[in-house]
């Protein structure tokens, strides 16, 4: 299953509803494009009706329902990792309390998302099929280490996904809640990455001794634009966190999606 090719059928102006096929929710995978005609979903999602995003449809969803889905599938992708994980049986006895209340808020944010999406109409793209081994022979679930870059990387990218999807979610009542489930990915980041003996913040774009192919995840990190010439540049980049486009999300989460 290949998130790209979901996103290169954005151009289709298709209506989501709840009655909507999985399969084909999920082909038209943030496809609510420019005229499309939202009144009769409920929770003030019409307020984006009137915005034209033709700019931005290739390859963006540029609107609430994409944004939303996005998220619920990258929870989707958490969530498995953390169950997997704790099922395992590799996390050390001193790391269980805090890797399983990871695992139960992963849990509840693909249920809150859920329930949110099914009430507004919007469909629920189905849970992909995961590769935990990245095509990279990861063994994330038999070597400890391992989960924990693994688990790094995918806090990283939520955070900056949320930050991301943000913007298409304003005027909706969706945004306050997705900025909480940011700021608890922003807490999680920090807490797994300490775990492995980093900072709990980036410096620069360095990816913190994950594999290569994990660069993605913190290009860009290393900007300076914001409170420019206040500290040298690895403080500064310390200081404010970056964005990621939808399109790197999908690339990023690609890897673990067979």
């Amino acid at each position: 299953m290949n998130l790209i090719k979901f996103l290169e059928s954005f151009t289709d102006d298709k209506l989501y509803t709840s009655g909507t096929s999985r399969r084909d929710s999920f082909s038209q995978f943030g496809t609510i494009g420019k005229g499309l005609a939202l009144a009769s979903v409920p929770f003030g999602l019409s307020a984006l009706a009137n915005k034209s995003f033709a700019a931005d449809i290739q390859p963006t969803p540029a609107t609430a329902a994409g944004a939303l889905q996005l998220a619920l599938t990258l929870e989707y992708l958490e969530s498995a990792f953390y169950a997997n994980g704790v099922d395992s049986g590799i996390i050390p006895a001193e790391d269980q309390a805090a890797i399983n209340l990871i695992a139960n808020h992963e849990a509840d944010h693909v249920s809150f998302l859920s329930s949110a999406m099914t009430a507004a109409g919007v469909a629920l793209p189905p849970v992909p099929t995961f590769d935990w081994s990245g095509g990279l022979g990861l063994t994330p679930f038999e070597d400890y280490e391992q989960f924990l870059a693994v688990a790094q990387g995918f806090e990283d990218t939520g955070v900056r996904a949320y930050k991301g999807q943000a913007g298409f979610l304003m005027g909706t009542p969706y945004l306050t809640p997705a900025l909480q489930i940011h700021s608890v990915e922003a807490r999680h980041a920090s807490l797994i990455r300490r775990l492995r003996g980093q900072k709990g913040w980036i410096t620069g774009s360095d990816r913190g001794g994950l594999p290569a192919e994990f660069q993605i995840i913190y290009d860009g990190e290393q900007s300076t634009t914001l409170g420019a010439g206040q500290f040298d540049a690895a403080a500064q980049s310390e200081a404010y966190d970056e964005v990621i486009s939808t399109q790197t999300a999908v690339d990023i989460a690609n890897v673990f999606i067979a």
